[in-house]
C-alpha cells in the first residue's frame, strides 16, 4: 500500500490545509494538497496546469513578456512559464504564505527550480485585492488558478471576479495584444464564455481531456483564453 506522509499541516483563512507526500508500492513520489478535507491537486496530475502556461504564453508576440499568476499550489503552472524564454518577469501572487513556504523552503518538487530563477518573484497577498489596486501597473499575460471552477469557489468572496466587472479589472491590467488565460475543473460554461465575450474582444474555451490516475477516469479541464486587441 501506500505510505502517506504530512509534510505540512496549517488552518488558514481558507480552512485546513495539509500537504503530504505519497510513496507508491513502486517507490516514486505523489505531492498532494488537501484543503478543508477536499482533495485540491496533486503532482500526478498536472497536464490542464501546465496547458495554463502554455496555451496562454503561446499566444503572445514578441520579448521580454510581464507575466502575472494567480495561485502557486504545487508550482507546475509557473514552472511551465519559466520555461519560455520571452518571459522576462514573473510575478507568483498567492494569498496563504504557507504554500510559498513549501516552496521557499524546498519541500515540493518544483521548489529550487522556481526560487532559483531570478524572473520569479513570490507575493503573498490575495489576488483578488491586487486586481484592484495600481491600475497602471499592466502586463502581457494574467493567468489564474485558484477557484475549482467559476461557479464552484474556494470562498464565496471570489464570486464578483466571474462577473463582468471583475473581468473588466482584468482587462484594464493587460498591454494591448495580452491575454487572460483561466483554469477551471469540468466542461467549458456556456455562461461564463458569454461573460468573457461581453469584455474581451476574442474568447476562446479550450477543452483539455486527460486520463486521470487517482480516479482512474477519463477527466475534463478547461482553459479560458481571452485577448486585449
Amino acid at each position: 500500500m501506500s505510505q502517506f506522509e504530512e509534510l505540512d499541516y496549517a488552518q488558514t483563512p481558507l480552512g485546513e490545509l495539509i500537504l503530504r507526500r505519497r510513496r507508491t508500492t513502486r517507490g516514486s513520489e505523489v505531492f498532494e494538497v488537501k484543503l478543508n478535507g477536499e482533495f485540491l491537486m496533486s503532482s500526478l496530475v498536472n497536464d490542464s496546469e501546465v496547458a495554463l502556461a502554455e496555451e496562454a504564453l503561446n499566444e503572445l508576440d514578441g520579448q521580454d513578456h510581464s507575466v502575472v499568476i494567480g495561485g502557486l499550489g504545487l508550482g507546475h503552472t509557473t514552472a511551465a512559464a519559466l520555461a519560455f524564454s520571452t518571459v522576462a518577469s514573473l510575478t507568483v501572487i498567492e494569498v496563504l504564505h504557507e504554500v510559498i513556504a513549501w516552496h521557499t523552503n524546498r519541500l515540493v518538487p518544483l521548489a529550487a527550480r522556481l526560487v532559483g530563477d531570478p524572473r520569479c518573484a513570490f507575493v503573498h497577498t490575495d489576488f483578488f485585492d491586487w486586481l484592484r489596486l495600481s491600475p497602471e501597473d499592466l502586463h502581457h499575460a494574467i493567468l489564474v488558478d485558484i477557484d475549482h471552477t467559476p461557479e464552484h469557489l474556494l470562498a464565496d468572496t471570489h464570486r464578483s471576479f466571474y462577473e463582468p466587472a471583475g473581468l473588466t479589472r482584468v482587462r484594464k491590467r493587460l498591454h494591448s495584444g495580452g491575454v487572460f488565460a483561466l483554469w477551471s475543473g469540468g466542461d467549458p460554461i456556456p455562461e461564463f464564455i458569454s461573460k468573457l465575450e461581453s469584455v474581451f474582444d476574442s474568447v476562446e474555451a479550450r477543452p483539455l481531456i486527460f486520463q486521470n490516475p487517482l480516479l482512474d477516469i477519463e477527466d475534463t479541464n478547461t482553459i479560458y483564453i481571452a485577448r486585449k486587441p
